[in-house]
């Protein structure tokens, strides 16, 4: 039995009055996860457990098959493995973002600096890294980067993920409580250096967006999480564009497949990542493909742009996944979700539960006729535990377990 999970980073949304009351996901066209709905099982899966941050971790983490209460440690940890940075026992890891705050208004502009590219980010990193040798910084993807202190001192401090505070005033975020003074000091000490940097000049000439600012968030120790084949019985791998789903992948054993042109926004290679899936299960049984351009969508309020992402997804992923699948030759089930909501009015997460559906050898329809936040809550399986998703797909299926945390 191949397993495949396709997931839309925060498809899930709220109704928008100009959309008639629909939600993204019930103004685009879907057709292929339609077809997952109506010919599969559903419901609502709650990935974010009750008072726990509903960032991408957390919920990634509970799709993934592992009890985030039990396994969650923090954010930039896991990006660290996937960068290939090996913490210590005494090490704690930070994200840390390239942002864009208007200096003047003390206001948070662009949480990813203008999407700003990875090469342009790496000469930043690398000039913060000459002006602090005692920090351990290390360059990931476009805005996305990683910093590492030995000892503690920062990691009971209370953080705000930039992109929960677009066009907020940045002073009531910067990090609290213990320890956060240090930070505080690293993320000021910052815009001196940026602020002359000539990446920054040139793209200021260029009319884009600085990185004028880092922001320090995420923090957490390295995981102790069992191998996935050890909860489930089942190798497999993981295609993703952020760091943050292959550090997962990372500390999951599972297979960390990169694809060439994968960008975690809208001009992803969408075809690439179903190519690189499809040949992974010739050799493994399960896997799991995240698409970010909905989410990074939502976090910009772009609406038209969340629509097409969504509807992207569905025709270059989905649809694609499901015709290769039924090519193969093998049995199959493929489950489709995001992992939490993202609503364009709000430009950052929340916790509610999230539409999922389930098709493939095995399943019977349970009556949803669409894939979307109000159909789900039609679905058969009711409202899960996210974690327990996973079980579902490897119930009765001749492989695995049936997993526990």
């Amino acid at each position: 039995m191949k397993l495949v999970i396709l997931l839309g980073d925060g498809m899930a949304d709220h109704p928008i009055e100009a959309l008639e009351g629909k939600t993204p996901l019930e103004a685009a066209e879907t057709p292929n996860m339609d077809r997952i709905a109506r010919e599969g099982r559903g419901g609502l899966a709650r990935n974010v457990p009750p008072r726990m941050p509903p960032g991408s971790d957390v919920a990634n983490l509970s799709v993934m098959g592992y009890d985030p209460r039990r396994y969650y440690t923090g954010r930039a940890p896991l990006e660290a493995a996937a960068m290939g940075v090996s913490l210590g026992p005494e090490d704690v890891a930070f994200r840390c973002n390239l942002v864009n705050v208007d200096l003047d208004r003390g206001v948070m502009v662009d949480y990813s600096a203008g999407h700003i590219s990875s090469e342009e980010g790496r000469e930043l990193i690398a000039a913060l890294q000459k002006s602090d040798p005692k920090a351990r910084l290390y360059p990931g993807v476009s805005y996305r980067n990683l910093l590492v202190r030995g000892g503690d001192e920062g990691l009971q401090a209370v953080c705000t993920p930039p992109h929960d505070i677009s066009g907020q005033p940045i002073d009531g975020y910067l990090p609290k409580g213990e320890g956060a003074a240090a930070l505080r000091e690293m993320m000021l000490a910052s815009v001196p250096i940026l602020a002359e940097h000539p990446v920054n000049l040139r793209r200021a000439r260029e009319g884009k967006r600085t990185a004028n600012m880092i922001w320090l968030w995420g923090q957490g120790k390295a995981p102790s999480m069992p191998k996935f084949r050890e909860l489930w019985g089942v190798e497999g791998a993981v295609i993703s564009a952020v760091d943050l789903l292959k550090g997962m992948g990372v500390y999951a054993g599972l297979e960390v497949i990169n694809v060439p042109g994968a960008t975690g926004v809208l001009d992803t290679n969408y075809e690439g990542k179903v190519a690189a899936c499809l040949e992974a299960l010739d050799r493994v049984d399960f896997v799991y493909l995240h698409v970010e351009a909905p989410d990074e969508m939502s976090h910009d309020g772009k609406l038209e742009e969340k629509i097409e992402a969504i509807q992207r997804f569905d025709e270059r992923v989905v649809g694609l996944v499901l015709a290769g699948l039924e090519r193969s030759g093998h049995q199959w089930r493929v489950a489709v979700l995001p992992d939490h909501p993202t609503p364009i009015a709000l430009r950052t997460h929340t916790a509610e539960p999230v539409p999922f559906a389930m098709i493939g050898s095995g399943i019977e329809a349970d009556g949803m006729e669409a894939f979307s936040e109000r159909e789900g809550a039609r679905g058969g399986c009711g409202t899960i535990d996210g974690w327990r998703l996973m079980g579902m797909m490897v119930e009765r299926a001749g492989i695995g377990s049936a997993g526990s945390s």
